[in-house]
């Protein structure tokens, strides 16, 4: 039996802080599975320019999520940790992926075209909506407004940061469940077209053991996102972190004994559950179930809780980010491992499309 370790890869765009839904989702299981697991774990800062970012925000926004990816616990001696630019192999391959891809394939996507129609400002789709009406749309659409290329190739792209590193294990959320069944086409196309076993066809880490983590926002409804406003982030100060969980939605308060609980305030529960001790979670279950709860208190207890979790985290980032030559070392030392693979991956795909040196 062999001794080598599965390839598990995972990327965040460069977009802005992490927050209490990355650190539950992702980033305190990454943590648990570096020891067992070839880890690969890099940001995305080519994928963030689809929405062309400013570039000082967005060399900030890369340099904040390593430090935060480091404070979080994530070992870069355990760890691959890199910076998705600094592997000039994923470009290349991309350039030669996308001969492999369909336009059609890629207009097709559920994300793309809702990328796209708010992007352009068009309506969202409405009953009998097909594929010809969008294309009509996108073609037609005031050309001071426009949906880059980068936007339509995004499942590409992601395709090349998975199979560049030969990466069989990857944890993604449902609204990327699509692209890496894109992942997995572009991979039988590949090796079916030239008739090679090149690419393994990756499948989807199931990160909760079953059970579905969703941390919920703060404003009543949905998961916690950053388009939506809603987030508790990992570096909040304790007064910004406290004033956000104290406007958190609730309802007017249990009806009567053993009342079912409105969205919000299960929200807060599910929020006391993964950050509170369980005897804190029963004392205000009980509290709700006999009509005797405050929701003041359960917030200042949720605050608490939570500052318990962050305040370390929030105040190694600042150690990290103040150590300018460890965060460098670090980069550095993450390229030149991802480079090692990807260069080995693109040379073979090279050879195999023709592409070879005289």
């Amino acid at each position: 039996m062999s001794d080598k370790k599965e390839i598990i890869l995972s990327g965040i765009r460069a977009t802005g802080n992490l927050h209490l839904g990355n650190y539950f989702g992702a980033l305190k299981k990454f943590v648990e599975l570096q020891d067992k697991y070839d880890c690969n774990f890099f940001i995305a800062d080519l994928h963030a320019l689809t929405t062309n970012p400013d570039p000082d925000a967005l060399h900030a926004n890369v340099k904040s999520i390593l430090a935060e990816y480091l404070a979080a616990g994530i070992d870069p001696e355990k760890a691959t940790i890199f910076v998705q630019s600094d592997v000039p192999e994923i470009s290349e391959m991309y350039l030669l992926l996308n001969m492999h891809v369909g336009i059609g394939e890629l207009m097709r996507t559920t994300s793309f075209k809702d990328k796209a129609r708010k992007c352009l400002g068009i309506k969202a789709p409405t009953e009998g909506d097909n594929d010809e009406a969008f294309e009509k749309e996108i073609i037609g659409a005031d050309t001071n407004k426009r949906v880059n290329a980068g936007l339509l190739t995004y499942p590409t792209l992601m395709a090349v940061d998975i199979l560049i590193q030969k990466a069989t294990k990857v944890p993604v959320g449902k609204d990327q469940l699509q692209h890496l069944e894109l992942t997995r086409r572009f991979a039988r196309r590949f090796n079916s077209f030239y008739g090679v076993d090149f690419f393994p066809e990756p499948t989807d880490f199931d990160l909760s053991g079953g059970a579905p983590i969703k941390v919920p926002g703060l404003d009543g409804s949905g998961k916690m996102g950053k388009s939506e406003g809603n987030c508790i982030y990992l570096v909040d100060d304790p007064k910004t972190l406290r004033k956000k969980v104290m406007r958190a939605v609730t309802d007017e308060g249990p009806q009567g004994p053993n009342s079912p609980m409105s969205e919000p305030v299960a929200n807060l529960f599910t929020l006391l559950e993964l950050t509170s001790a369980p005897e804190v979670v029963t004392q205000f279950r009980q509290a709700y179930a006999d009509c005797s709860i405050r929701y003041g208190d359960l917030k200042k207890q949720l605050a608490e809780d939570i500052l318990n979790i962050t305040t370390p985290i929030r105040e190694r980032v600042a150690d990290m980010l103040a150590d300018e030559a460890y965060i460098s070392r670090v980069v550095r030392d993450g390229a030149e491992k991802a480079r090692a693979r990807a260069a080995e991956t693109l040379a073979e795909m090279r050879s195999i499309m023709g592409i070879r040196k005289f």
